[in-house]
């Protein structure tokens, strides 16, 4: 039989050595430390600070050093709710913003601000209160890219002995009060409006100048066709007559052929019904003295010579 002293010394021995296992894997639990990527630790030996852990394996001294909550050193996007904000021309408007920053110094972000997020917060409600209050509201609608620029130069300087660096800000929305936005919406409607109507007046202008144009371009066409063709008509005429005389002249007519068609053409001159008189010229006389003359002096060569009287 086992003697009840060697057994409970067996115990004992047993329950040690599991204590001291337990102890070690707790020393060596709390020794290592292994830091994620895109993160960082700040540890604090004897409650001051000792180090920052980087990513990876990192060797602690048990019951001495404390680390304290990680920081994600990634770049983050804040949004913030809408704040109101007075413009110059004293009207309120709500304005959301976009903050991105990120952590570049884990020490100062743990130490030399309580809480930079709620920080990085209020100072960019401070900032775009002073930036927009120097602007009226057309301005802050239309100068979106000049407030991000002010605000950012001004909370990465301000941020910068946080261990914190702003990379950008945007302003997602600008509402300015309901009756503004219906005024703004009358104003741009009646510009659309007065556009139109320019646009409808200047093309009836140059359509009537169009028109205007044409018609003149057509008239002196028009003019021009007339003048040639009258010149052409003339010529033609002067060519015809000059034709004729020289046809004439070339028949060499007498005055009795002459006094013959001058009188076939006298009635041409009394055609039509709507002549009333008919006034015979004075050639006719002479022409028809010219005639008789030709027919007394055809017959008297037809006869002969007269005898003379015994």
């Amino acid at each position: 039989m086992l003697d009840p002293g060697a057994f409970l010394g067996q115990i004992f021995v047993i329950v040690l050595l599991a204590i001291v296992v337990i102890f070690v894997l707790v020393i060596l639990f709390r020794s290592i430390r292994i830091i994620p990527q895109a993160s960082a630790g700040v540890v604090e030996r004897l409650g001051k600070y000792h180090k920052t852990l980087t990513p990876g394996l990192n060797i602690l001294v048990p019951f001495i050093d404390r680390v304290r909550p990680l920081i994600d050193m990634r770049e983050q996007v804040v949004s913030f709710p809408p704040q109101p904000v007075i413009t110059e021309d004293n009207l309120v408007v709500s304005i959301d913003t976009v903050v991105f920053f990120q952590v570049t110094d884990a020490r100062a972000a743990t130490y030399e601000i309580a809480n930079y997020l709620g920080a990085v917060e209020q100072l960019t409600t401070t900032t775009l209160r002073n930036v927009v209050g120097g602007l009226n509201l057309e301005e802050a609608l239309t100068s979106r890219d000049n407030i991000n620029g002010q605000l950012r130069v001004v909370l990465d300087e301000s941020t910068g002995k946080w261990g914190i660096r702003v990379g950008r800000v945007e302003l997602k929305a600008i509402d300015p009060p309901i009756s503004i936005q219906d005024s703004m919406e009358k104003q741009m409607r009646a510009e659309r409006d007065r556009r139109a109507q320019i646009l409808t007046a200047e093309g009836t202008k140059q359509a009537a100048i169009l028109q205007a144009e044409g018609s003149r371009q057509a008239s002196i066409l028009e003019a021009e066709g007339y003048a040639q063709a009258a010149v052409l008509r003339a010529k033609g005429d002067g060519e015809a007559i000059a034709t004729v005389f020289g046809a004439i002249h070339a028949g060499d007519p007498t005055a009795d052929l002459l006094a013959y068609q001058y009188l076939q053409t006298l009635p041409k001159l009394a055609e039509g019904d709507s002549n009333k008189m008919w006034i015979i010229p004075s050639e006719l006389t002479e022409a028809l003295k010219g005639i008789s003359a030709g027919f007394l002096g055809g017959a008297a060569a037809g006869r002969g010579p007269t005898p003379p009287t015994p």
